[in-house]
């Protein structure tokens, strides 16, 4: 009997199990139906159904802000002060011209100050010249009469005067209008009220009249404050050379030398400062005339002296007027 018990006791027991290992299997395969086929356990041994991810996630779009710096960014002045300070952006902005403060200055057009280089703005008594950075006033009052007394001329006028504001105006030739034009006797002579801070080593000193004149290739000078100041060739004054572009001109007795508006009369191996006379004709004028207008005529004026345009064998000269008062 006790056999019999034990018996059937493993049966049941063997049919219990065998049960319990059947519902397992058919639950298992209703999980796999409704899931998918697969199945993932978590860590406590309960069945997880597997999700199925989308094939494409879509992001929004994200807007970032610009990293573009304004053109120039205002900072108030230090204290809170009404002051503001500009500060210019990093970004770089380069014109397509260059300004070079170098020896020159280009901007199309190149300024160059180098000596020899002439800058010329004559307006009337006015002349405005930058040769060898050394500026020119014509405006100031030379105390220099010696040669603006024009000597006779040595025959009579067949030609009757010019008479205006009560003086006669006398010349041998027609006078022919024409505009005044300055003529250029090079880098080294100097018109009235020309100033140099120093002279050349070939400058030498004329004593006129217990006067002190230094003379130098044609320019006669005179000692100023800080330098030299170029004034009218004293009558009288001797040296021994003239420039070698000295012109030639017939006084109608002798020859005189002509150069830059002075006349000089040889005697012996020297040169002699004399004053112009009337009726000499010469074919350029220096720089520092002025023009004036008597009546209907124009004259050019070096001091007292006056010339008149005239056209001699088709060629444009002056003559020196002969002025006298009418009485």
């Amino acid at each position: 009997m006790k056999n019999i018990s034990k018996t059937v006791k493993k049966l049941a027991l063997l049919m219990c199990l065998t049960a319990t290992f059947f519902f397992i299997s058919i639950d298992g395969l209703a999980q796999r139906h409704r899931g998918g086929g697969g199945f993932n356990r978590g860590g406590g041994g309960a069945v997880h159904t597997r999700q199925a991810r989308p094939a494409t996630q879509s992001r929004p779009n994200v807007t970032r802000p610009s990293t573009t710096r304004p053109a120039a960014t205002t900072r108030p002045g230090a204290n809170n002060s009404g002051t503001q300070i500009t500060r210019p952006s990093n970004n770089s902005n380069r014109n397509n011209t260059i300004n070079r403060n170098s020896a020159v200055n280009r901007d199309n057009t190149i300024n160059r100050n180098n000596i020899g280089n002439r800058n010329t703005n004559i307006s009337g008594n006015t002349v405005n010249r930058n040769r060898n950075n050394i500026n020119v006033n014509n405006n100031i009052y030379v105390q220099n009469n010696r040669n603006t007394i024009v000597r006779p001329g040595p025959r009579p006028y067949v030609r009757p005067p010019y008479v205006y504001g009560g003086y006669r105006y006398n010349c041998y030739h027609p006078y022919y209008p024409r505009p005044y034009v300055p003529f250029y006797w090079g880098p080294v002579w100097h018109p009235w009220g020309f100033f140099v801070a120093t002279l050349a080593t070939t400058a030498i000193i004329v004593s006129v009249e217990n006067q002190k004149y230094h003379y130098d290739q044609g320019v006669w000078y005179t000692s100023t404050n800080g330098g030299y100041t170029a004034v009218p060739a004293p009558v009288g004054g001797t040296v021994n050379n003239i420039p070698s572009g000295a012109e030639t001109v017939n006084t109608g007795t002798v020859n005189n030398y002509y150069y830059g508006g002075t006349y000089y009369e040889k005697d012996g191996g020297k040169y002699t400062v004399v004053a112009p006379t009337a009726g000499t004709i010469v074919e350029n004028l220096p720089e520092g005339g002025e023009e004036v207008t008597i009546g209907d005529a124009k004259y050019v004026k070096f001091g007292e002296t006056y010339y008149q345009p005239v056209k001699i064998d088709g060629k444009d000269k002056y003559e020196v007027v002969s002025v006298e008062k009418d009485n």
